[in-house]
């Protein structure tokens, strides 16, 4: 069971949006917050990604062809040729229709720089902890040799938007889509293992991956700290230690949070039955299932149902 594939997926809300960005210098764009996360590609030129004043921990980061950043929360910030020169927000006049993206072209005549923005759609109100424990800016250069996967991602979007052909408009979709997972795992591999925290040392620990995939795998299962300790090897105390040291809660309380995950992405992608929902995600009858959802929600599974089936999709 793929543990990063899944809590992404629980947390996604529509398809990614994106735009290219042709910034000759000087040049300086404005880039307000976004709902869910943002990214940028660097395809070619070299550029800053300047954090606003709202974010003084933050230090502006220097970006150069084939490199990634990735900012978890949607965090508005400035994209530059230089930090000191000035930004303006996006103007309609800047925009134009592509045949696969539109672009926005901004600067003057100096160099250019050619980048790929955008944002993913997550939803920031209830996100998986595996994400919450994810750094505000992850930055990733994929020219030095590193991060095969990642590259060849970036090389293959690059020939996609400059040369576009019959199945552009459909490959380069599904590359976006597809590269919010080659950057968090190029992220996760750069852990070293025995520096590795959270999330990051869960996924590679002998007991607790395991422990995580089985939960995913089967939320249905009637687990306890004993059933999961004994299917990876340890006593009882040692693995709710290591486990809620790795998570960050302990396994009864994350195994509540994916069957309540589990629940909500059924509500909101089926039209299953609430009894069906309850018993695939570990509850023997529909009002047992409906006051742990509750609990977890804070609404009425029913409601629940409604008002996401009611919300405009992106």
């Amino acid at each position: 069971m793929d543990v990063l594939t899944e809590a992404l997926t629980s947390m996604r809300t529509g398809r990614p949006a994106s735009v290219r960005t042709l910034g000759s210098a000087p040049w300086g764009l404005r880039l307000p917050p976004v709902a869910g996360a943002g990214f940028h590609v660097v395809l070619s030129g070299e550029c800053w990604l300047v954090p606003l004043e709202d974010a003084p921990q933050l230090a502006p980061v220097a970006l150069a062809a084939g490199d990634v950043v990735f900012l978890r929360n949607g965090r508005g910030h400035i994209l530059a040729d230089d930090p000191a020169t000035p930004a303006v927000e996006e103007q309609p006049e800047q925009y134009s229709a592509g045949p696969v993206l539109g672009t926005v072209t901004i600067g003057g005549d100096g160099p250019r720089t050619s980048l790929l923005c955008g944002n993913y759609h997550l939803d920031q109100a209830r996100p998986h902890p595996l994400v919450g424990q994810l750094p505000e800016i992850i930055h990733l250069a994929t020219g030095n040799g590193r991060h095969g996967e990642l590259s060849a991602a970036v090389q293959l979007l690059k020939a996609e938007l400059e040369s576009p052909r019959i199945g552009s408009a459909g490959i380069v979709p599904a590359l976006i889509d597809s590269l919010l997972l080659y950057i968090l795992r190029a992220w996760l591999e750069d852990q070293a293992p025995a520096t590795a925290q959270g999330w990051a040392a869960a996924l590679g620990d002998r007991a607790v991956a395991p422990a995580l995939s089985a939960i995913h795998q089967t939320p249905a299962a009637p687990w306890t700290v004993q059933s999961l300790a004994q299917r990876v090897g340890l006593s009882r105390a040692a693995f709710a230690r290591r486990f809620t040291h790795l998570v960050g809660e302990p396994p009864m309380a994350y195994l509540t949070r994916w069957r309540m995950t589990t629940a909500a992405t059924l509500l909101r992608e089926t039209q299953a039955p609430l009894t069906t929902i309850a018993a695939r995600t570990g509850y023997s009858s529909e009002y047992a299932f409906a006051k742990a959802f509750k609990r977890e929600h804070g609404q009425a599974p029913g409601h629940y149902r409604r008002q996401t089936h009611a919300a405009p999709q992106h």
